[in-house]
């Protein structure tokens, strides 16, 4: 497989940066070449020189999609857009990547398998679970369920490095359940996918490793950068968002079996190791 075969939609977000450092001439186009939202601009596009799409693209605004215009925009991308985007795979017969979320689960199975009923919870979740959806239209597609996505950019584990260096000592949800995802082993389990021709359908893929909680995770990474983990209060996510308007429901259950995944012959890294070496890599780059 050549990489300038392939097209990165949402090439700029947290997968899409590790997408293309792993495939350096891979095709990309802004909003101005491509508007992924209209299915003019999809249709006009050339493709003719595409193979594979990984659409990256998504609104993860969770408790804006509970808002009037963010319900429009999280419908619009998660779902409308890639309807537009598995229009244009069937039409020139190219291979789809598209990577979904544990949100369209309702939390109350563990694990989540690839063959579980759909169950979305909130707005976000709706609009996600609906792109799962068209996208087994397109014949040859891979879906990639994910959760608790970690890479370049605003994310979790960033945002706990930054209280614990301002000596902040926050109050983190302890009832839902799951493991990080980062972005560069999400990116290799895509690659391992397209390169080894792996049969087409849905995937589960998230790090490995034991289920903990939010609030485990902020612990680890205050003992990690030199401070104290007993700084970090869990919290149910009750108590957390009590008297908050707007909040969009969160599953609590969100680890996902990785045997199918596992089965092709790709082991994803234990997530605490991931989180080490993320943790290492981005101390020295502030030094």
């Amino acid at each position: 497989m050549n990489d300038s075969e392939i097209f990165i939609v949402g090439a700029n977000g947290q997968l899409g940066t590790a997408l293309r450092a792993l495939y350096p001439n891979a095709k990309s186009a802004d909003i101005d070449e491509l508007d992924i939202t209209s299915s003019e601009s999809v249709a006009s596009f050339d493709w003719s020189t595409i193979k594979f799409i990984i659409n990256a693209a998504a609104y993860t605004n969770v408790d804006g999609a509970e808002t009037a215009e963010g319900r429009i925009a999280a419908w619009k991308v998660n779902a409308t857009a890639v309807g537009h985007l598995v229009q244009a795979a069937i039409t020139h017969d190219i291979t789809i990547v598209h990577v979904s979320s544990d949100y369209v689960f309702d939390g109350t199975v563990n694990p989540h398998l690839e063959t579980e009923d759909l169950s979305p919870l909130g707005v976000y979740a709706q609009s996600k679970a609906a792109g799962d959806l068209v996208v087994g239209l397109a014949p040859k597609n891979y879906l990639l369920r994910t959760s608790w996505v970690i890479g370049e950019g605003k994310n979790f584990v960033l945002t706990m490095k930054s209280l614990a260096e301002q000596g902040i000592k926050p109050s983190v949800v302890n009832d839902q359940i799951g493991r990080l995802t980062f972005t560069t082993d999400l990116a290799s389990a895509i690659a391992h996918l397209l390169f080894n021709n792996a049969p087409y359908g849905t995937y589960n893929f998230t790090n490995d490793g034991d289920s903990v909680s939010w609030a485990d995770i902020a612990s680890i990474v205050y003992d990690t950068t030199g401070y104290s983990s007993s700084d970090v209060t869990g919290v149910t996510t009750a108590e957390y968002y009590n008297g908050k308007q707007g909040i969009a429901p969160r599953p609590l259950q969100s680890t996902l079996s990785l045997d199918k995944i596992k089965a092709t012959g790709f082991v994803p890294r234990d997530w605490r190791e991931a989180l080490s070496e993320y943790l290492t890599k981005k101390t020295a780059e502030e030094s």
